[in-house]
């Protein structure tokens, strides 16, 4: 057991970053997933794809005021945040790691999450709700996009510095001078998920101004290496800071749309999305944009003294 338990510690991004969920049941899930389609011959696309026909569908079933169809539709979901896990694992067990890859795995959880909040929101109007909740299902959308986006970003940003793992991390300039070289005749696919891929950096970028001038400094007076004295600041104090990104994830988000489909109204989670989760994010962003300027004059001050 210990052996299996250290072959899936392997496919984590890192042990910081991974959620108790993560670790406890879709990391060791994702992982016999993984192994599978290994010895099938499946790309980590494949499984990405897969994940978005059941996450589609389990946004339908939860359309329908039927507990044996809400249920399945629960089932649907997990498989599909499974795959979700089990694509990164598969990419990262076979070294198949590509940037459209990654966007592709964020437009899975797009879909998924857009098919059940349009189903949702058409269950309460059918149920004699107002049809203004599909207003407020847009604005929460977005709200949930900033969420993720910011958490993903800082994620990236901890595992560059404390692990200097092999993380993407863009820039819209850049990502727009790639999407000019591709043509919607030829690259339909790739444009479309780059033209999706920007919009999402740019939320990124308009939120993070100290952490990217952060990285910057890094990349042009380190040429990109991260030295120990740099890796355990940051990490002592950027740790304490996971657990309010991990939060703006999916794995908290999902609790209490259960919830809301089984027990409670849909506006519930709406509204725990709008003025909760938006208040940590704030939170969130305001901690990293002090702690990145902290590290940044850490930075000057070690090397001036050096």
């Amino acid at each position: 057991m210990s052996q299996i338990s250290s072959k899936i510690a392997l496919t984590y991004k890192s042990k910081d970053t991974e959620e108790i969920l993560d670790r406890l049941f879709y990391r060791p899930f994702g992982y016999i997933m993984a192994v599978v389609s290994q010895k099938l011959g499946l790309t980590p696309n494949v499984i990405t794809i897969t994940s978005i026909i059941f996450g589609v569908s389990a946004g339908h079933l939860f359309y329908y005021n039927d507990i044996f169809l809400n249920i399945l539709g629960v089932i649907f979901f997990i498989i599909a945040e499974a795959m979700d896990s089990a694509d990164g694992q598969l990419a990262r067990m076979t070294s198949i790691h590509s940037r459209y890859g990654k966007i592709l795995d964020g437009v899975a959880g797009n879909f998924m999450f857009i098919s059940i909040y349009l189903h949702l929101c058409a269950r309460f109007v059918l149920n004699g709700g107002t049809p203004w909740v599909f207003l407020i299902a847009l604005v929460s959308g977005l709200s949930h996009s900033y969420q993720s986006a910011m958490s993903e970003y800082y994620r990236n940003f901890y595992l560059y510095f404390v692990y200097e793992s092999n993380v993407i991390i863009d820039e819209v300039k850049d990502l727009i001078e790639k999407n000019k070289n591709l043509t919607w005749v030829k690259n339909f696919g790739k444009k479309f998920l780059l033209r999706t891929y920007i919009n999402y950096t740019r939320q990124q970028e308009s939120l993070s101004k100290s952490i990217r001038i952060l990285y910057k400094n890094f990349q042009s007076n380190f040429n990109g290496t991260v030295p120990d004295w740099f890796k355990q600041e940051y990490r002592k104090i950027n740790n304490p800071l996971l657990k309010y990104g991990n939060i703006l994830t999916t794995n908290t988000r999902i609790f209490i749309l259960f919830f809301t489909i089984f027990y409670a109204d849909v506006l519930y989670y709406f509204l725990f999305e709008l003025i909760v989760l938006n208040l940590l994010l704030i939170y969130y962003v305001l901690r990293h944009e002090h702690t990145s300027k902290q590290l940044l004059e850490f930075t000057k001050t070690h090397t001036e003294a050096a």
